[in-house]
């Protein structure tokens, strides 16, 4: 009994791996289609949803499966419920880099970014993408400290955030105010992402220690 689950919650583990790495997929395309206009990549990211829904509902699956048949009790049950909550901010990096993909589409054959901004989404891609690789070897490590290290990357997504909100509120911004508004929804949702990647580190900590981080908190999602 304690072999299968164990089997169980080993298949389990490597779907959210898979899961969390896939987000990491998407986010490197919508970025390339975001600052190279490329409608091609951006209906690639968007062709993933079918493969998020299926580990998706995997997952779940498993999980409440173990649930219901296991009884599980302490370390077992925190593990179960956090791949639940583990989950849920998956799927949400990956429909935030689906938002990514709409607006390339939306605007396609026009850019959407004005060359003032394009080396911020640049950065903030390239942060989106190192933390999402951080979140899948912490998934695989269970490794706490590494898990703690997320940290200092989404500081800078929150700085490079912040100072493109302040190009966009310049008085000398010479572009449209539609620019203006793609430009902050995808700021957002860059900062998202990286919000729900280190909320997935930090539930591992949880999940390891069974300290519950000071700052694990249920944003209202996108």
């Amino acid at each position: 009994m304690r072999t299968a689950y164990t089997d169980q919650i080993s298949e389990l583990s490597s779907n959210l791996a898979a899961m969390c790495k896939l987000a990491e997929t998407v986010m490197d395309q919508a970025t390339g289609a975001l600052l190279q206009a490329d409608e091609e990549l951006a209906r690639q990211v968007l062709d993933t949803s079918p493969e998020f829904d299926r580990l998706d509902a995997d997952c779940e699956e498993r999980a409440f499966a173990l649930l219901a048949l296991q009884a599980p009790v302490a370390g077992d049950l925190r593990q179960i419920v956090s791949a639940i909550q583990l989950v849920t901010d998956l799927r949400r990096m990956g429909a935030l880099a689906a938002h990514i993909a709409k607006i390339v589409l939306l605007r396609h054959p026009q850019k959407v970014l004005p060359e003032v901004v394009s080396g911020y989404f640049a950065e903030m891609g390239r942060i989106a993408v190192s933390l999402a690789d951080a979140a899948t070897e912490v998934l695989i490590s269970h490794d706490p400290e590494r898990a703690n290290g997320l940290q200092d990357e989404d500081d800078a997504m929150d700085d490079l955030h912040k100072h493109l909100l302040g190009v966009l509120m310049n008085p000398e911004w010479e572009h449209s105010v539609a620019a203006a508004v793609d430009i902050a929804l995808l700021g957002r949702f860059y900062e998202r992402y990286a919000d729900h990647a280190v909320q997935v580190a930090r539930r591992v900590v949880y999940l390891a220690t069974g300290t519950m981080p000071d700052q694990i908190v249920d944003h209202e999602l996108l």
